[in-house]
């Protein structure tokens, strides 16, 4: 009996810091679905994706919403993101989504 309530006593701390570490994975999972990013939210976000998929040919057009979203966005923010594996994730190209800017009457950033 001892023995297992040392084994039992050696994996607490295991468990503890595994559901911890858990909890914080699903904090941080949260805090960034719901936090905006180049002063676009995820919504706003998401509302450019049609145009800017990689997976339909020809692209939608983008939407007044994706318009409305980038005119308050921080596009040389955005432009950091141009090579991020995170496009991939969202069924973004790139090329189409640095065209997104053009498409709604923006300048697109220098060096972008």
């Amino acid at each position: 009996m001892a023995s297992s309530s040392k084994s039992s006593s050696s994996s607490s701390p295991q468990l503890v810091a595994a559901a911890l570490l858990v909890a914080a994975v699903v904090a941080a999972s949260v805090l960034v679905a719901a936090e905006a990013v180049c002063d676009m939210s995820n919504e706003q976000f998401m509302s450019c994706q049609p145009a800017a998929a990689k997976t339909t040919d020809p692209p939608a057009a983008p939407s007044q919403a994706c318009c409305d979203a980038l005119t308050g966005a921080d596009l040389t923010c955005l432009c950091g993101y141009k090579n991020s594996p995170w496009m991939s994730v969202y069924n973004i190209d790139p090329k189409r989504a640095m065209e997104l800017p053009a498409k709604c009457g923006l300048a697109t950033p220098p060096n972008c």
